[in-house]
């Protein structure tokens, strides 16, 4: 009765193998495209599984209770198959690997493999009273299907031994882990809200711990000021601290909000709260090196890597909590180790995980070493922003390919390799047949011959990238990264080839420079999300713009348990007006230079009452254009106005710089102002012209006097194109309204976004003007938040009188 009691610390087959037996080097010459078709196989799984008679057990789950004094390791996985034994032959552990790797080749199996089936092999005899088991490695070639075996059997004590050897190795990490949650549950269950409740926000907690506790989702829309980061980090820490889960992975869109994330776990810690996190980091962004080149001849923090990073981790595990980019490099220098995968790793002794979105969503990148066992982990997710998880999802789940890469790859290869140039011919004659049928657009019924071309295409870069181990002329090297490349893109069509279903529309295209492409769409991507979202416990998904609610709910994997919330806003309504100017539109039909004189006025009128800051919102680059020049030649007082624009790409540097011309009403160092000889004037007002949906649209934090008014020119409906309008024909025959989820919702989210950039503190005035007449149709006032139940109609000879009588009631 004592045992049950223990404490019980979860680790996976994988995990436990992967990270007590690796050692060498990182080297993606030879390891990064056969480990990454082995690790994509599921087709050959379901295929062997299927053929296999009725003495074979598919996807058998195991777990395995490993006693300390104090506590209790279970190891758990998924053995891809349990072979019955007979008189003559004991039962046998079946371990899949699916390789484009020439069969021939593999002499043994593979060690890491190996490791897994023993630990499979040994947790099976132990809870069915075996005295000898055998293992099979089942190698199975993803192109041709041939498949080899390797068999080896052991007894029952031969394993027992090799794995508690395993375990041993291990304790370290899990004493440590044993000590540090009973620390982590004591602080929870001493840790207090750090504010005063707002009006509101206390339920918001309720709903964030009721939804973790019953295991749902739960979608929020959350006004900005409600606090939904400290309103969903809050509770869902108190759930762990009641075991209601192991781990919180905190997602986002956009470096900024990942920063918020970390500050409001960091301000839990000072006030008690003991836990660890981590912020996964770019690759690209976190390496030492000039290039990302991972082999142990160019980067010295690859050669050995594996020989040390345990130590790397444990060093950092003892000395820190917050597992930031400026520790993790720290550290990884300071052990000489590659900084990335020092990131990913630290994951794992991580109480939370603050990344992008892609690390749970994306098929390519999501975390392995959670999600990769088929094991279901009491993970809660806090999706931030969720409304961009739409199109982010579509994007991840989507796939293309160009004919015109096929040939250009042909070009480079034809001296290295004739068979690859053979396949690359062959695919692009594929194309080339469907290209003849393609004027525009084409949705495509029948792609399989150009697939089967590209799976044996994919077999021969396999085994290019396999031989290849650096021995070549440096133009040979370059040759390799342009294949490895293109490999990855074969790679990722495949895999999402697999996926195609009714969710899926193929399309053929032709695009405007010419070039040829063939697109896996998907174009509802819930039940890829709502597959990953299974992986954990619960997920909170919370956005100031998750309207109409059924619209997100249905396409971010909602089901019909699932929770919906509007939070109420705090701010007081009297502090913001709402103005839609009844006589201006940003139609295409009326876009003439009246058109945009007309609202180059209005921009005039409502800015010219008060001084201070506004950002302009504009439909594209080119409307922004004309309204500038037309407002700088008949309404911009060079001594009262000035215009800054949003350009059309625009680097780090320049975002920031474009920024802190608002933030310096309240922040900005007066020093600084004067080293970038700024004109420092009382009564000015510095006007923001940006795009809708752009950068300075969404995410950024502008409070107080750094912005009172944002003026949105037009619905934000995006651009007519071949994919928007596939979208629109897919939901009108799913019996939807295609012109509402290709245009008006993503088109109004934009608006509410860029909107949602003026108010920001319970403190905050400021004032929102609509421009465009449709606002007043019932279609766009259905989709309007409580908070903007009072609005005026205005027209541009009236604008300027409303909104002097607003600033008068606050001034």
């Amino acid at each position: 009765m004592e045992q049950n009691k223990k404490e019980e610390i979860h680790i996976s087959v994988r995990n436990l193998v992967e990270f007590v037996l690796r050692s060498g080097n990182i080297d993606n010459r030879r390891t990064t495209a056969p480990d990454q078709a082995m690790q994509e196989g599921s087709r050959v799984h379901r295929m062997i599984q299927r053929r296999m008679g009725s003495d074979y057990h598919a996807e058998v789950v195991l777990r395995h209770p490993y006693e300390t004094e104090e506590y209790t390791v279970v190891v758990e996985g998924r053995a891809d198959g349990i072979i019955d034994g007979t008189e003559a032959t004991p039962v046998t552990v079946d371990e899949i690997k699916g390789t484009y790797l020439e069969l021939k080749k593999i002499k043994e199996a593979f060690a890491v493999h190996l490791a897994q089936a023993k630990c499979y092999a040994y947790i099976y005899a132990d809870k069915n009273k075996l005295k000898e088991i055998c293992v099979r490695m089942t190698y199975c070639n993803l192109d041709t299907e041939e498949i080899k075996y390797f068999h080896s059997s052991y007894t029952f004590m031969e394993l027992k031994e090799w794995f508690e050897d395993i375990l041993t190795q291990y304790k370290r990490w899990t004493d440590f882990e044993f000590q540090w949650k009973r620390s982590m549950t004591q602080s929870i269950k001493d840790l207090s809200f750090p504010f005063p409740y707002r009006e509101g926000q206390k339920d918001l907690v309720t709903y964030v711990y009721q939804s973790i506790y019953h295991g749902k989702k739960l979608f929020i829309e959350a006004p900005t000021g409600v606090g939904k980061t400290i309103s969903t980090v809050f509770p869902a820490i108190k759930a762990l601290g009641e075991g209601l889960g192991e781990r919180i992975f905190y997602l986002t869109a956009k470096t900024i909000t990942r920063t918020v994330a970390d500050d409001t776990f960091q301000l839990l810690r000072g006030k008690g709260l003991q836990m660890k996190s981590v912020i996964l980091t770019a690759k690209e962004k976190i390496c030492f090196m000039e290039e990302t080149e991972c082999n142990p001849e160019y980067c010295p923090y690859a050669k050995g890597h594996y020989d040390r990073i345990n130590e790397a981790i444990y060093d950092l595990l003892t000395h820190s909590d917050n597992f930031s980019r400026e520790a993790i490099e720290e550290y990884a220098k300071a052990h000489q180790v590659c900084p990335f995968e020092l990131c990913l790793d630290m994951s794992l002794f991580s109480d939370a995980v603050i990344c992008d979105y892609n690390y749970v969503f994306d098929p390519h990148v999501y975390l392995k070493r959670f999600f990769a066992d088929g094991v279901k982990g009491d993970y809660i997710f806090l999706i931030d922003e969720a409304h961009n998880l739409v199109d982010r999802g579509r994007e991840m789940y989507s796939a293309v390919l160009c004919k015109e890469d096929f040939l250009k790859l042909k070009k480079s290869v034809k001296e290295i390799d004739g068979k690859m140039e053979h396949y690359l011919e062959k695919c692009n004659k594929e194309l080339l047949a469907l290209k003849r049928e393609c004027t525009n657009y084409r949705i495509e019924e029948y792609i399989s011959p150009f697939v089967m071309a590209l799976q044996r295409l994919s077999s021969v870069m396999e085994t290019y990238l396999e031989e290849y181990e650096g021995r070549h002329a440096v133009h040979e090297n370059e040759i390799r990264a342009e294949i490895l490349d293109f490999y990855f893109a074969v790679s990722h069509f495949l895999d999402i080839y697999e996926r195609v279903d009714e969710n899926y529309v193929v399309y053929s295209e032709m695009r405007e420079d010419g070039s040829f492409n063939l697109k896996l769409f998907c174009v509802n991507p819930a039940v890829n999300l709502r597959e990953c979202m299974a992986k954990g416990r619960s997920t909170i998904l919370f956005s100031a713009t998750l309207l109409p609610i059924q619209y997100y709910k249905g396409l971010l994997g909602g089901e019909g348990g699932d929770y919906e919330v509007y939070a109420k806003s705090v701010f007081d309504p009297e502090r913001k007006a709402l103005f839609i100017g009844s006589d201006v539109t940003s139609r295409y039909t009326r876009r003439t230079d009246m058109e945009y004189y007309n609202i180059a006025s209005y921009i005039h009128e409502i800015v010219k009452n008060r001084h201070g800051n506004y950002m302009i919102f504009f439909p594209s680059h080119a409307f922004l254009q004309k309204v500038y020049e037309i407002f700088e030649d008949y309404f911009a007082d060079k001594g009262s106005v000035e215009c800054i624009l949003q350009e059309d790409r625009m680097d780090e540097r320049s975002r920031e710089e474009f920024l802190n011309r608002f933030a310096w009403n309240d922040d900005c160092d007066l020093s600084q102002m004067i080293r970038m000889d700024v004109e420092i004037e009382d009564e000015k007002s510095l006007l923001g012209f940006c795009v809708l949906g752009g950068i300075f649209s969404e995410g950024i934090d502008l409070k107080r006097d750094s912005l009172i008014g944002a003026i949105i020119v037009g619905t934000g409906l995006p651009l007519v194109c071949n994919e928007r309008e596939i979208l629109k024909n897919y939901f009108d025959e799913k019996g939807g309204s295609g012109f509402d989820y290709a245009y008006r919702y993503p088109g109004m989210n934009k608006v509410l976004q860029a909107a949602g950039r003026v108010i920001r503190t319970a403190e905050d005035v400021g004032l929102v003007a609509l421009l465009d007449d449709r606002f007043l149709n019932h279609s766009y006032q259905k989709m309007f938040p409580r908070e903007w139940e009072h609005f005026e109609v205005v027209t541009a000879d009236l604008v300027a009188k409303r909104v002097e009588r607003f600033w008068d009631g606050w001034l």
